[in-house]
């Protein structure tokens, strides 16, 4: 994998990140794509309780942001140009600076993402319909499905 890891220069990267209950029980999928369409990783994670969509939406794009550092290096991604497609309005307006941002706990996520864009060559969010999205889409339900919300016995 060294070969294919020195000359990556374009990935990309579907997010997507999920709530039960909004705010509820929360987990996130990420998908790594190369430049022919094939899937080189897939990760999901469970979030815990309590966590808005687009609470997970953000972590989401952070997640997949420390993860391409992790897997490639941090050299690798100095030179490489990453597109982070979402199917989340909110999220990609917001970090295409079309949307303020009122919410403290978003403002709070937002500038964690642009603090690793900084660790990157490039870094473009691209709006996807959620029919797009569907890798990332399942790993996030699989996962909740997983971890069902804990019920209070009363």
């Amino acid at each position: 994998m060294p070969n294919e890891k020195q000359s990556m220069k374009k990935i990309i990267i579907y997010t997507d990140g999920g709530s039960r209950g909004n705010p509820g029980p929360a987990a996130i999928g990420v998908v790594f794509y190369n430049e022919k369409g094939q899937i080189i990783k897939e990760y999901s994670e469970y979030l815990g309780e309590n966590l808005t969509n687009n609470e997970a939406e953000y972590q989401a794009v952070i997640f997949a942001l420390k993860k391409f550092k992790a897997f490639f290096g941090k050299k690798i991604a100095k030179t490489s140009e990453i597109e982070i497609k979402s199917d989340s309005e909110l999220l990609i307006n917001q970090l295409q600076g079309l949307y303020k941002i009122l919410e403290p706990r978003i403002q709070s996520l937002f500038i964690a993402v642009w603090n690793l864009k900084t660790d990157f060559k490039k870094v473009k969010f691209t709006l996807i319909s959620r029919g797009k999205n569907k890798e990332a889409d399942r790993l996030v339900n699989e996962v909740l499905d997983y971890n069902p919300p804990a019920t209070l016995n009363i």
